[in-house]
């Protein structure tokens, strides 16, 4: 195999494996904030606000991997010059 093919490998396993783990914590973070809102329902709007925070911060976690194995697929010394 040649650079070329594992620089893609490795930039698809980056982006797959973030999906992965950000769709895992944003879909176990809001099953918690099901939970927490029904046993209390008067800290719904503090548990919202906080939940939606943290799911920006997840998918900002998620888009900075995809912006490295970007900057992996298009060096320029990947493909010889």
């Amino acid at each position: 195999m040649t650079n070329v093919a594992f620089i893609a490998l490795a930039c698809g396993l980056i982006i797959g494996l973030g999906a992965i783990g950000a769709c895992i914590g944003i879909g176990v973070m809001g099953g918690k904030y099901i939970e927490a809102s029904a046993r209390q329902p008067e800290l719904m709007n503090t548990l919202q606000t906080k939940m939606f925070l943290l799911a920006g911060l997840i998918d900002a976690a998620f888009l900075i991997g995809v912006g490295i194995a970007m900057m992996f697929a298009f060096a320029a010394p990947a493909f010889g010059g």
